[in-house]
């Protein structure tokens, strides 16, 4: 993931201005500003490589997003190990439901994660069928490189 992410920074810097849409972090914000116009209880989201580095977001104010970025990593990690322990497979999502709203971690891809915060309000269901496309968009946005035009 560091080469990725400084293989991306050198694009960007050899792109010149006017080129950020082409980078994968531009795709992958633009996909998370469209998943929380979709689901109006949705109240930020943000995507992190495995090992907790902050690639995107959109989170109010009040989330730190370095650190959400850190703690979900952690959460990745753990879901990982229960998924691979209990029934030997791959993790797909974890659902944390606090007294004040939803946290859910989407795998995106076997590098990153998605994760999502929601009102106590949300429709899970709606939720889910949003996200679960965005996490497979962010996935193909990381993995596929971008080429100059």
């Amino acid at each position: 993931m560091k080469r990725l992410i400084e293989g991306l920074a050198k694009v960007a810097k050899r792109a010149g201005p006017g080129t950020a849409a082409r980078v994968p972090e531009a795709g992958v914000a633009t996909e998370l500003r469209a998943l929380r116009a979709r689901v109006p209880q949705l109240t930020g989201s943000l995507v992190a490589s495995a090992d907790g580095l902050l690639i995107a977001h959109d989170l109010a104010a009040a989330v730190e997003p370095t650190g959400m970025a850190a703690v979900t990593a952690t959460g990745l990690s753990l879901a990982h190990r229960i998924a691979l322990t209990a029934h030997g497979g791959a993790f797909h999502e974890v659902v944390i439901r606090g007294v004040d709203g939803y946290v859910v971690i989407y795998a995106a891809g076997p590098t990153a994660s998605l994760t999502v915060l929601a009102e106590p309000t949300v429709n899970v269901g709606r939720l889910h069928l949003e996200s679960r496309p965005v996490a497979r968009a962010v996935a193909a946005h990381l993995s596929t490189p971008r080429r100059r035009q």
